[in-house]
């Protein structure tokens, strides 16, 4: 038996953000090249996910798999996707928040049924994996990995394996997980795409611009828009679409779907250039900024972004205030995840590796830096000093999202709540710590109310502790609940 590795094991555990979500894809475009439009598909949603990726074709009743640990770059080459053929195909790209992080984790999960192979891509987690594992055990089903997405395969396969076809079956299992799913799930007859009655996490469904029956699905309209693809619509929470030669087909998990999208997608997880309620992200991220200069004015000479994700706030926060933006931090976009770990002499040095400040732009002025969340509070106190450091005489900071005081269940990785600063310390405890002159947060009302939707629409419960999915007990006491012992 081979333990799980420990939260200071995992290499990417504890970062001081909220960590990705997953992304996952599909394609049915008979006479194309599948794996290729899933390659440039998983490639547009990298950001959701460096640590896995994996493309599953179907070929007249035959499948083809490649998946590993690395990013999608590194995962394939020209020689692989030229032996992944096939009509339709499913990827997904892996930020591990169920299951440790290793390769028989990472996704699509393959399961032989009666019908054939069964193949499934699943961005979210289950709230009650411990519960369902042990229901499965009671029908005499095994597990080969510690993922609550083999759980929901292990599910469907079992109600396919009781006589039901591949929507019978998904719609009859899918009711036994609880928490957030959206799926991706590829049948030799063709692919579904499904997300939770609370749509917690995104799904769109396009269409391949010079054939209108090649569907595409995508996290987000990013992973369309790579692949030449039109934005059709979202998939609805609760509803399930079977796309095979006959078309497009919609059916209902629940006649009553409660909309919960998270608000972190908007504020940070998905691309600013992907759309959610008809407009682009970019433009949400300006307005919240605009509002946040509104609630906490400051006087300052300049306003910067923390790059990338702070950015479009910053530029608002700057428009509305007229105080002029400036970029005093420059980004390293080629340094990705590593597992080496720097020298204790860069340690020190604090985080220039990924940003490094501009000392001639920053020298004697009053700044005010604008990031979108603080979670542990160690980035940002590093950053603070960084600046200082370049000469800034003031450091004011401005957060485009409430205080994060819960962590999340339903598919972000997030700290236990002991370990979250705004869950222990007051604002002004929290502007000691990361040394700033003055810090200020978005209100709940304000980022909810910039959506220009109805605000019952989102789920805020990493700042409300408001969770829409019944979480248990134990489980928001210790998120460790959520790993399910490793397989032999």
């Amino acid at each position: 038996m081979m333990p799980n590795p420990s939260p200071s094991q995992n290499s990417f555990a504890h970062a001081d953000k909220p960590q990705e979500a997953c992304g996952v894809f599909g394609v049915y475009a008979p006479g194309e090249e599948v794996a290729k439009l899933a390659y440039f598909g998983l490639y547009a949603l990298q950001h959701r996910g460096q640590e896995s990726a994996g493309i599953v074709t179907f070929e007249s009743g035959k499948t083809h798999v490649h998946k590993d640990m690395g990013l999608v770059s590194q995962v394939f080459n020209e020689s692989i996707l030229e032996k992944l053929l096939g009509e339709w195909a499913i990827g997904h790209t892996r930020y591990s928040t169920t299951g440790s992080s290793h390769v028989r984790n990472a996704q699509p999960v393959l399961m032989e049924t009666r019908l054939g192979t069964l193949s499934l891509a699943h961005n979210g987690n289950l709230v009650n994996v411990a519960q369902l594992r042990e229901e499965l055990h009671r029908r005499h089903c095994d597990f080969n990995t510690t993922s609550d997405s083999e759980a929901i395969a292990v599910a469907i396969a079992t109600e396919v394996e009781a006589g039901k076809n591949w929507v019978e079956a998904t719609l009859s299992a899918l009711p036994l997980c609880q928490g957030a799913y959206s799926l991706t799930i590829g049948t030799p007859d063709g692919i579904i795409g499904v997300r939770d009655p609370n749509g917690v996490r995104p799904l769109v469904l396009g269409c391949m611009d010079d054939n209108p029956h090649h569907y595409v699905l995508a996290s987000e309209t990013c992973g369309l828009d790579i692949i030449g693809a039109e934005y059709l619509r979202d998939v609805e929470p609760g509803e399930l679409v079977w796309i095979t030669e006959a078309g497009l087909e919609s059916f209902r998990l629940t006649p009553t779907p409660q909309p919960k999208l998270c608000i972190f997608e908007m504020i940070y997880f998905a691309r600013p250039d992907s759309n959610m309620n008809d407009e682009s992200l970019y433009s949400y991220r300006l307005r919240i900024g605009e509002t946040l200069a509104a609630e906490s004015p400051i006087d300052a000479d300049m306003v910067l972004g923390v790059p990338d994700s702070g950015i479009p706030a910053a530029i608002g926060f700057s428009r509305a205030s007229g105080i002029p933006y400036a970029e005093g931090l420059i980004k390293n976009r080629y340094v990705g995840r590593t597992f080496i770990q720097p020298t204790q002499h860069m340690r020190e040095s604090g985080i220039r590796m990924k940003l490094n400040p501009l000392k001639d732009v920053l020298q004697g002025k009053r700044i005010i830096i604008v990031d979108d969340s603080i979670v542990r509070g160690t980035t940002s106190r590093k950053l603070v000093k960084a600046l200082r450091d370049a000469g800034a005489k003031e450091v004011h900071m401005r957060i485009s999202s409430p205080p994060v005081t819960h962590p999340c269940f339903y598919g972000i990785d997030t700290d236990n709540q002991d370990q979250l600063i705004a869950a222990t310390k007051s604002v002004a405890e929290i502007t000691e710590q990361i040394g700033v002159d003055s810090l200020a947060y978005l209100s709940w009302k304000g980022m909810l109310a910039a959506t220009g939707v109805n605000p019952d629409n989102f789920c805020s419960a990493c700042f409300t502790g408001d969770y829409p999915i019944p979480v248990p007990e134990p489980l928001k006491r210790s998120k460790l609940m959520l790993e399910e012992p490793a397989m032999v």
